[in-house]
């Protein structure tokens, strides 16, 4: 018994065509979307400080009626995703209605709910939670009045459970990752939540495919090696029930899939390679091997698993007061003297004018301010210069914005690429990564037709 499952999508933002892509290829048996980062959240809460009913990504609605034929045609597959973002159920509003229109009316959605605890932390904090920054160890009451999400990250263990209510589309909030993964897969082959290896293995999986064509060619450091990147297969993880996986895309699509592609994905955003925490299983990845099977086959073994731990990572983004960012080119000899010269000018200005900004980054963009004291290129002849602030005042965001086009007439010369015009001011928000204990997060299953999402 094996289980297929593909993922179309790395983040909101992704390609567009790859989902429809990895649908038409077939045999699938489950596909992942995977949208959220703690950008996203912050997005999403700026969209539902506006507007109540929306928070969620709205690239999945927009996706089904592409889909749908596909659905209708085939029965399949099932749709496992984090679109739901700050909120799933509007999201599976949304997805209904194109899924009625298609004639999908009786598809069940699973909707899981229960990671949003923003409303609950005021309660907590005066019980004596501290939520401390998991980097500076200050209490979350200094921001929690600016508070504008706080989430968990949730397991598979209610996807799952959405699976096995029939569901054929579930749409969460904030889970972890590699659960969209795991949850399909301990759903199909009944695996236990104390099943530490076949879990590992899963999470792994998931893992590798999380990034969409990270693991298939995507910033592989060997890039001219990737054949037509315009068609990238996106990747697709074969399970067994015994805790086999393979790597692998769709045939006839671009990029490749080989031990070095995937290892670099594997790799990614781990922390500690012997204790890859999730909501579901602490992963140890020192004895994964990989082994090329066949061409785009890459078969995966050795993880181990253990229990996770009591906690779940908390994802919280507070309001910190505004930001903006102006970019110009500047050309010519000493191209470098001069943009950082024209950026120093800019500050100056808005300080003449009574603003002594809270934060400014002032980067010149080809003289090595992407990766400082790693590359080199000396003398360059165009630069692009980049002045970003952030302070609490609008109106200190405001002057500055007012003070990047006077450097093309009262600046060093060469100042170009200004068509753009004035940058404006918008909101700046910040991270607050905590831990949560489990016993206070209660997730939610709801499966019921498209039909009733969509009323």
């Amino acid at each position: 018994m094996s289980l297929r499952i593909g993922n179309g999508a790395g983040f909101w933002g992704d390609n567009l065509d790859a989902p429809v892509a990895i649908v038409k290829s077939g045999s699938l048996d489950v596909l992942t979307l995977e949208y959220l980062a703690e950008l996203t959240m912050a997005i999403l809460a700026h969209v539902r400080s506006k507007n109540p009913a929306a928070g969620f990504v709205t690239d999945f609605p927009e996706l089904m009626p592409r889909l749908a034929p596909f659905l209708k045609e085939r029965g399949g597959p099932a749709i496992v995703t984090n679109a739901g973002g700050l909120n799933p159920e509007a999201c599976a509003h949304a997805a209904a209605q194109d899924l009625v229109a298609a004639g999908l009316e009786d598809w069940p959605i699973g909707v899981v709910t229960g990671d949003d605890l923003l409303s609950w932390i005021p309660t907590w904090i005066s019980e004596g939670i501290l939520f401390p920054h998991m980097e500076t160890g200050e209490p979350i009451s200094t921001v929690v009045d600016r508070l504008v999400c706080a989430n968990a990250y949730l397991g598979a263990r209610e996807i799952a459970e959405a699976l096995a209510g029939a569901a054929k589309v579930v749409i969460t909030g904030r889970v972890a990752d590699a659960s969209l993964t795991v949850g399909p897969a301990a759903a199909k082959f009944g695996w236990k939540w104390d099943d530490w290896d076949h879990l590992a293995t899963s999470s792994v999986a998931g893992h590798l495919i999380e990034c969409g064509a990270q693991a298939t060619g995507g910033l592989w450091h060997d890039w001219s090696n990737v054949q037509d990147f315009a068609s990238i297969g996106y990747p697709i993880a074969e399970l067994g029930s015994d805790g086999a996986c393979t790597i692998t895309k769709p045939d006839r699509s671009g990029g490749l899939v080989t031990t070095a592609t995937v290892a670099e994905q594997l790799v990614y955003e781990i922390d500690d390679p012997a204790c890859y925490r999730t909501p579901d299983v602490n992963v140890d990845l020192t004895n994964v091997r990989m082994a090329q099977d066949a061409a785009d086959r890459v078969a995966v073994t050795g993880a181990r698993g253990t229990a996770p731990g009591r906690e779940l990572k908390l994802s919280a983004v507070y309001r910190d007061g505004w930001t903006a960012s102006g970019m110009v080119a500047v050309v010519g000899r000493d191209a470098e003297a001069k943009a950082r010269a024209a950026g120093r000018i800019v500050i100056d200005r808005v300080e003449r004018a009574g603003f002594v900004l809270e934060n400014s980054l002032v980067e010149v963009i080809g003289a090595g301010d992407v990766a400082p004291g790693v590359v080199r290129v000396s003398p360059p002849y165009e630069v692009m210069l980049r002045v970003t602030v952030r302070d609490a005042r609008r109106a200190a965001i405001e002057r500055f914005c007012r003070e990047i086009a006077p450097l093309i007439t009262a600046g060093p010369p060469g100042i170009a690429g200004y068509a753009s015009g004035r940058p404006q001011p918008k909101p700046a928000f910040g991270y607050w990564p905590a831990l949560v204990p489990r016993y206070l997060v209660a997730p939610k299953v709801q499966v019921r037709t498209a039909r009733e999402w969509a009323t």
